[in-house]
């Protein structure tokens, strides 16, 4: 199944690469331009974020939709915001094009059903705890209130391991061919929690056929107001999208048809 987002198409093979600051900030129109002139081909832009504790940064909110119009704009980039509720769906939907349903929001049916309601495409991440039944589950709610276009997008599931921020699951994305028909992109800036670990996991994903990449990315990424470890520079950026395409033409089709 094709889902685009914007001129980006996903599911087609090739490798559309959604990049930008892990929540919007004042600069973030300068930033967003830094990721356009390093290759991606969607822009983050979200102005909501669920954090782990009331005491940090819970986004923007509305004061950043000047700054999304103003991205759009000045790049000609499609941008994916997150909502964490019916009334920012509401808010957001004339200003961004795609949905990003987060780990924490994976479960909240009404969120998905709101999305669905919608219309506009949605990337659907795995709650860190949640089996791909449960996880293609929550795409069905989505799909069930009229939309198709899901994009599945593996961050990482918690395990035993602490050295990395979240466990990559990349056995996700062959798993997944066999259950659903739905783009499956990879998210290795979650799973990493540092951005030297962010390239070798973004290859890993292409090299088992992901859809996709969504990588965190920051002019200074020591300046972030979120998740500043995780993020790469915008020359990191660039390495990674020629990096990740040349594996892809490398690696071509692994559909074991195909093979």
């Amino acid at each position: 199944m094709i889902v685009k987002i914007g001129d980006a198409v996903f599911g087609s093979g090739d490798l559309p690469i959604i990049s930008g600051p892990c929540s919007v900030e004042p600069g973030y129109v300068e930033h967003a331009e830094a990721a356009a002139l390093a290759g991606a081909d969607v822009l983050r832009g979200c102005v909501f974020k669920p954090r782990s504790g009331p005491d940090r940064f819970q986004g923007m909110g509305a004061d950043a939709i000047p700054l999304l119009d103003k991205a759009r704009a000045r790049t000609g980039l499609p941008i994916i915001a997150e909502p964490l509720d019916g009334s920012d769906i509401d808010l957001l939907k004339s200003h961004v094009d795609a949905f990003l349903i987060g780990a924490r929001s994976m479960r909240n049916a009404r969120l998905l059903l709101a999305a669905g309601e919608a219309g506009l495409p949605v990337v659907l991440k795995r709650s860190f705890a949640a089996t791909y039944d449960e996880w293609i589950g929550s795409a069905d709610y989505i799909r069930s209130a009229g939309n198709p276009n899901v994009i599945l997008c593996e961050r990482g599931i918690r395990t035993f391991i602490t050295e990395t921020r979240n466990t990559l699951d990349i056995a996700a994305v062959p798993v997944l061919r066999t259950k659903t028909d739905l783009p499956i992109i990879v998210d290795p800036s979650h799973a990493a929690g540092r951005s030297d670990w962010v390239l070798p996991l973004a290859l890993a994903g292409v090299a088992v056929g992901a859809d996709g990449l969504i990588v965190e990315s920051h002019p200074v990424p020591g300046e972030s107001w979120t998740d500043c470890d995780q993020a790469i520079d915008t020359a990191a950026l660039g390495h990674l999208v020629v990096t990740a395409r040349r594996m892809r033409q490398l690696s071509g089709s692994l559909d074991p048809v195909a093979a």
